[in-house]
């Protein structure tokens, strides 16, 4: 009788799976909780310690570590000196071994798993069983996700049974499945601190950088293309999936590098709303971001920010897509939309624009996403700790901000110079945007220089009127270095601005916004995204 040795922890569809291996002469051999489950379920099992002669022990650490488990695995079928040796010892070969580990991953992306908690999320007999199983895959089917029972099945049916290259298949997604659980233990241990006798977890968020980063990708799918369309791309995610790892693709073409690039900061600007944001997006820029009453308030107002560069463009909204929002954005040409989810009645009305991608994300997990950041430079990679705009997370004027002025912004300016540094964290540098209190009016992104940057955004503006950056309030990402940026900046109509500080000619930037009548804010703190 053929056997099959089954120890998961993710147990879907493993009641219809052994039943199958049953059904087709297989003697069922398995462990704790899975022979329980089996059990309960009406199927003949045989206990691991009935095979090796011990009990399980030491709270289930050591179960299937014993030759009588590992020397039927191991066995080469075509080796008369194996065989021979199994004969000698009273080891039953075992032919199928269906094992996935414990969650080892589940458990470090949850913050509150104490560090004792972890440790014991740490497999040992599992992906000794898998490695053993996937080295000797020609006699052995290893099977590590219940998404290959039913092909495994199907292969025990073929007259001559699984293929050489089927069970070879197998092995290298055990053998990637092995390498990626090492990847989470090496990396959930990474934020852990051992201060004299005691264990702990650091908090998420820590911004130490471990002297050496294991990284575990799942692919979620290919992509359209990459930048351009010569360029084969992939969509990978970290295990467990979350944030945009785990978006849901609902309708529209294929996505493509950018467009995933272009969804990331569209939401990572809306993210930085509770109330109902809007944020369209062109090259990684936003052509307008906006607050509103709604959704579809706020997406109007985004948009007619610069209405012709909306076009095509990219838009994330924080709030779900209900008919009237989905009704104001299938009035647009756009590429594709995120949001946290979609109402049932508007599903319809967004298949108006078939091509339109349309990608769901749990917004809760993107905004608590703390993580280290990773992107790519020839031959190396860089990391960094996610950008947050921390100072703007309480109403202005708060605590940290200096007006550096005579004059005092107002209530309504210092509403619109939160809403304005809250947008302008998000845009390529060197930028300088105009904004009322809640929407952007003009966007001068990604320019060598910050009259430059003015100089952009007021070329912009005046595609909507000549007096529209009249009243509004400007930031600057990072320090305006002379009084030339200053001076641009009062030409263009603001009436006070938020910038870092921190020139060697503060104070001549200081002056000139005393000479204008301008109020000016200092936040210390800088945000360039590149």
């Amino acid at each position: 009788m053929p056997r099959a040795l089954i120890s998961v922890s993710d147990k879907t569809g493993l009641v219809a799976f052994a039943s199958g291996l049953a059904a087709r002469g297989f003697e069922l051999v398995s462990t704790g909780g899975t022979a329980k489950t089996l059990q309960e379920n009406g199927l003949a099992v045989t206990s691991v310690s009935e095979v090796t002669g011990f009990p399980e022990m030491m709270d289930g650490r050591v179960k299937t570590l014993h030759p009588r488990i590992h020397g039927g695995i191991l066995a080469r079928r075509s080796s008369d000196a194996h065989l021979a040796a199994a004969r000698e010892h009273g080891i039953g070969l075992i032919d199928i071994v269906a094992v996935n580990l414990y969650p080892f991953a589940a458990g470090a992306a949850n913050p509150a798993t104490p560090f004792e908690g972890l440790i014991e999320e740490i497999d040992i007999g599992g992906p000794s069983l898998v490695r053993g199983a996937a080295k000797n895959f020609a006699d052995v089917l290893v099977v590590v996700s219940p998404g290959d029972y039913s092909a495994v099945l199907d292969q025990l049916d073929r007259p001559n049974g699984p293929t050489l290259a089927f069970r070879f298949d197998l092995a290298r997604k055990a053998f990637a499945h092995t390498a990626a659980y090492d990847t989470a233990i090496a990396a959930g241990l990474a934020d852990v601190a051992v201060d004299g006798g005691t264990v702990t977890r650091q908090p998420v968020g820590d911004d130490r950088a471990p002297s050496r980063m294991t990284v575990g990708l799942r692919k979620v799918r290919d992509l359209r293309y990459g930048e351009n369309p010569h360029q084969p791309a992939a969509w990978y995610a970290e295990e467990p999936p979350t944030a945009l790892g785990a978006a849901a693709f609902l309708q529209g073409k294929e996505l493509s590098y950018t467009n995933l690039l272009d969804l990331d900061a569209a939401a990572r600007i809306v993210l930085e709303f509770t109330e109902p944001a809007a944020a369209v997006i062109k090259h990684t820029n936003p052509c307008g971001a906006a607050t509103g009453t709604s959704a579809a308030d706020a997406y109007v107002r985004a948009r007619e920010a610069d209405r012709l560069s909306s076009f095509g463009g990219i838009v994330a909204v924080n709030r779900a897509i209900d008919v009237e929002t989905a009704r104001a954005l299938v009035s647009t040409k756009l590429d594709a939309v995120i949001a946290p989810s979609v109402d049932d009645e508007a599903h319809a009305v967004l298949a108006q624009k078939a091509q339109m991608r349309v990608v769901t994300a749990d917004f809760s997990r993107l905004r608590e996403s703390t993580g280290r950041e990773l992107r790519s430079i020839l031959g190396a990679v860089l990391v960094q700790v996610r950008d947050r705009v921390a100072e703007a997370s309480l109403p202005w004027p708060a605590h940290g901000l200096q007006v550096v002025t005579k004059r005092q912004p107002t209530a309504e300016e210092w509403t619109a110079l939160r809403f304005a540094w809250r947008i302008c964290a998000h845009v390529k540098s060197n930028t300088v945007i105009f904004t009322a209190a809640d929407r952007t009016l003009a966007i001068g992104a990604g320019q060598m220089s910050r009259v430059d940057s003015v100089n952009v955004a007021r070329m912009k503006a005046s595609a909507n009127g000549p007096d529209v950056l009249r009243g509004s309030v400007a930031a600057s990402d990072a320090f305006i270095p002379f009084r030339d940026g200053l001076d641009a900046i009062a030409a263009a109509g603001a009436t006070a601005i938020v910038q870092t500080g921190g020139s060697v000619k503060d104070q001549e930037v200081i002056a000139a916004a005393d000479e204008h009548g301008l109020a000016m804010v200092f936040t210390g703190r800088r945000h360039f995204r590149h």
